[in-house]
């Protein structure tokens, strides 16, 4: 278990809260119930450090509280101009280090609410001149957190912070899209064999191949950008349950037009505060569209690995970029290691997903507490999905070459051109070709010709690979 982190020896400060004092490192800018939270906590070892998004909007989220109650007459000029800089501050990424805490943590996100309000506080304070703890000239609950709860101010932070990390992994998804669309047009000439439930099918283009591989992630990226716009309804103003206590009238509707413009986003307070102080559905939605994108990208790495097998005795219609030995003990091994880890992020993404599920169904009147995890399980699929899709599109897609002569005799020696033939000698005597073929081992092709059912003329016109990758009219 974590405790806290005073060294022996090392200058200490005396704080108090609700459950007594505690001595508090000197050089730190957070404060007592930040200290609890180390103590109590030590379960992910993923730290509130590790996600400077949300701590930008934690800034975000404060320094709107403060210019709006500054605006309400309920702030002085000195101590609003020493928070809005301190909030500046950790919106330009500065003081991580003072934010120690678990992610996964009891207490619906207060420790994280506090951490805030203490580190700005405590900014703050030096910023005014002042010594840090001496929180009658700038609390941390009466000045920083004024007019809100940790069940406001902590959700609104984790819909900007997820809006812009949403934004990263757009730009992965964008970039990947491109990759494939790059390969699409580089194997836009190269015949392969199309398969159904792993058997021949008929002709296509390796590039079809890549191309159907862009236009999914399209698709996914279509429904990512419609649960993002879900996260910029915020509940600010809300504070404890919703009714607003300890809000003065018009604080909310000011809240919100501080951040609106702060952030630049088209931010708007949320219909119904008692409903949206319990309810996580967009978290739950955006995990949905993650969880979707994980299932395609997983498919589409399976088909790598599957289209690069052996490479003497797999389909090997595709090379990957060898990234290391693939063996400790079978010299010459390379394994598709890219696609593997893609594979395991997904994974991994799929399965917060269900975290996330329960996590929102776990709501309980007027609060939903599982919210710390939901956030935790919601950022990590984010950040591991925009990671392995860069590392995904840099390692393996930019580089993957063609086999084309290799693709291009598998579709003369496969039975599955056959059905190019259908439209004009019939689907039984379709049937008696292919069956003879696979019997003899012999040729589509040389059998249609001995047999004299068509010329040689009409049959290369037929089985022409421009007339069998897309709908034509063939004439003979």
């Amino acid at each position: 278990m974590a405790k806290n982190n005073i060294k022996s020896g090392a200058k200490t400060r005396l704080e108090h809260d609700l459950l007594g004092d505690k001595q508090v490192p000197a050089e730190a800018l957070y404060g007592v119930q930040t200290l609890r939270c180390i103590e109590n906590f030590d379960i992910s070892r993923q730290t509130l450090s590790q996600f400077p998004h949300f701590i930008k909007a934690l800034g975000i989220v404060k320094m709107g509280a403060v210019l709006a109650n500054h605006e309400l007459g309920l702030i002085k000029d000195d101590v609003k101009e020493a928070i809005v800089q301190a909030c500046q501050e950790l919106m330009d990424g500065k003081h991580l280090e003072h934010f120690p805490i678990d992610m996964v943590q009891g207490g619906a996100g207060t420790s994280v609410n506090m951490n805030a309000n203490e580190v700005i506080a405590n900014r703050a304070l030096e910023i005014m001149g002042k010594e840090r703890g001496e929180y009658q000239f700038c609390s941390p609950n009466d000045h920083v957190n004024m007019a809100q709860s940790t069940n406001d101010a902590y959700p609104s932070a984790m819909h900007i912070g997820m809006y812009i990390t949403h934004f990263e992994v757009r730009e992965a998804l964008d970039k990947l899209i491109e990759s494939f669309e790059a390969k699409e047009r580089e194997f836009a000439s190269i015949i392969k064999m199309g398969r159904t439930q792993l058997q021949d099918a008929v002709p296509m283009t390796l590039g079809q191949s890549f191309g159907a591989f862009a236009s999914a992630m399209k698709h996914e990226r279509r429904r990512l950008d419609k649960a993002s716009r879900e996260l910029l309804y915020i509940n600010m103003g809300a504070t404890a349950i919703g009714t607003g206590i300890t809000a003065e009238p018009g604080y909310a509707e000011a809240c919100i037009y501080h951040i609106r413009k702060i952030t630049g986003f088209d931010l708007k307070l949320s219909y119904n505060l008692v409903e949206a102080t319990h309810d996580t559905s967009c978290f739950v939605a955006y995990s949905s569209a993650l969880k979707s994108l994980a299932i395609r990208i997983s498919k589409i790495c399976n088909d790598l690995r599957f289209l690069s097998s052996g490479p003497r005795t797999g389909i090997a219609e595709i090379k990957l970029p060898p990234k290391q030995p693939g063996s400790s003990i079978m010299p010459g091994k390379v394994n598709p290691v890219i696609p593997e880890v893609m594979n395991q992020v997904c994974f991994k993404v799929i399965g917060n997903d269900l975290t996330i599920t329960m996590a929102s169904e776990a709501a309980q009147l007027e609060l939903n507490v599982m919210e710390p995890v939901l956030v935790q399980s919601l950022i990590e699929s984010s950040d591991w999905m925009r990671r392995g899709m860069d590392t995904l599109r840099v390692e393996c897609v930019d580089g993957i070459e063609a086999n084309p002569e290799h693709c291009r005799q598998m579709v003369e020696h496969s039975i599955g051109i056959v059905t190019a033939l259908k439209p004009f000698i019939g689907y039984s005597k379709c049937t008696e070709i292919a069956q003879e073929a696979l019997e003899t081992g012999g040729s589509v092709y040389k059998l249609v010709l001995e047999k004299g059912i068509l010329t040689q003329e009409q049959l290369d016109k037929i089985l022409d690979p421009k007339h069998m990758i897309r709908p034509v009219k063939i004439t003979i």
